[in-house]
C-alpha cells in the first residue's frame, strides 16, 4: 500500500522505521480472519461488503502460507443470537427496528448468513471463534485471546471485513492486550475504498503496522516446535 507523505513522516518520527517487524516466527503468529461470512460477503444480504470477495485468493494464499510455515490461522464468525440482549445498545440505537430484525435473522447461527463464504480454504487443523460484538476481544465478545494464548501467539495478522468496522475495533484491541498486531491491506475490505483507506491511514499512525500479502509472507519465519510452545516471556524477542 502506497501511503501519502504525510503518514510516512508521521509514522519515521514517531518510531523510527516504517515498518517494525522484520520478521514474524511463524510458530507465534496467527492469521485472524474475521466475518468472511456469507452475511457480509455474498449478495442479497445486509451486510454485503462486495469488496470482501476480491480478497479471498489473498486470504487463503496467506493462510496456506503460515500453515505451511507452522503459524495458526483463526476464521472469526459473528452470531446474531441473543445479540439484542448481549448488545442491546447496537440494536436499540444503532439500527432501525427494521435493520435490527433482519440482522437478528440473517446472522443467526442457525441461517446460511452465518456460513463462511464459499471459495475459503478452511482446513481442519485451523481454530474457529465465534464472537458477538465488533470486537472478538472485547470483554465477553469471544474467546480469541484464550485460544491466542493457549497456542503461545504474541503476532495477530488481520483479514477479513470490513477493514473499518470489525477488523480495526478487533486490531485495536489486539495492540491494547501487547500483540504485535499488523493490517493486511489487500486481504482486508470495506464498503468504500475511502473507508478501507483512511482506517488504514489511522492504523499505522496510531496503533500497527500495515502490510500486503506478499510482505507478510516473505517476513515469515517457520519456527520449531519447541519455541512455539514456550510462553511468551520466556521464547527470544522477535524483535531483537
Amino acid at each position: 500500500m502506497q501511503f501519502p507523505q504525510w503518514v510516512i513522516d508521521r509514522v519515521l518520527t514517531r518510531q523510527g522505521v516504517l515498518h517494525p517487524y522484520d520478521q514474524f516466527p511463524a510458530g507465534r503468529t496467527a492469521f485472524v480472519v474475521i466475518d468472511m461470512q456469507n452475511y457480509y460477503t455474498q449478495p442479497g444480504y445486509l451486510g454485503e461488503c462486495a469488496a470482501a470477495r476480491d480478497t479471498i485468493p489473498n486470504i487463503n494464499r496467506l493462510s496456506a502460507a503460515l500453515r505451511d510455515a507452522g503459524g495458526l490461522v483463526v476464521w472469526v464468525q459473528t452470531s446474531s443470537d441473543d445479540a439484542d440482549v448481549f448488545w442491546s445498545h447496537h440494536h436499540r440505537y444503532m439500527l432501525t427496528p427494521e435493520r435490527s430484525a433482519r440482522r437478528l435473522r440473517e446472522l443467526a447461527t442457525s441461517h446460511p448468513g452465518h456460513a463462511l463464504a464459499p471459495g475459503l480454504d478452511v482446513c481442519d487443523s485451523d481454530a474457529r471463534v465465534v464472537k458477538r460484538c465488533y470486537s472478538a476481544l472485547s470483554p465477553g465478545s469471544s474467546n480469541l485471546h484464550e485460544v491466542l494464548r493457549s497456542n503461545g501467539i504474541d503476532t495477530v495478522l488481520i483479514g477479513g471485513t470490513a477493514t473499518n468496522a470489525c477488523c480495526e475495533s478487533t486490531g485495536r484491541d489486539a495492540m491494547m492486550m501487547d500483540y504485535r498486531t499488523i493490517m493486511v491491506d489487500d486481504a482486508l475490505s470495506s464498503f468504500t475504498p475511502v473507508e478501507h483507506i483512511n482506517a488504514l491511514h489511522n492504523w499505522i499512525l496510531f496503533f500497527g503496522d500495515v502490510l500486503s500479502t506478499d510482505e507478510v509472507i516473505e517476513r515469515l519465519r517457520p519456527t520449531a516446535h519447541l519455541a512455539s510452545a514456550l510462553p511468551i516471556d520466556e521464547a527470544e524477542d522477535p524483535a531483537q
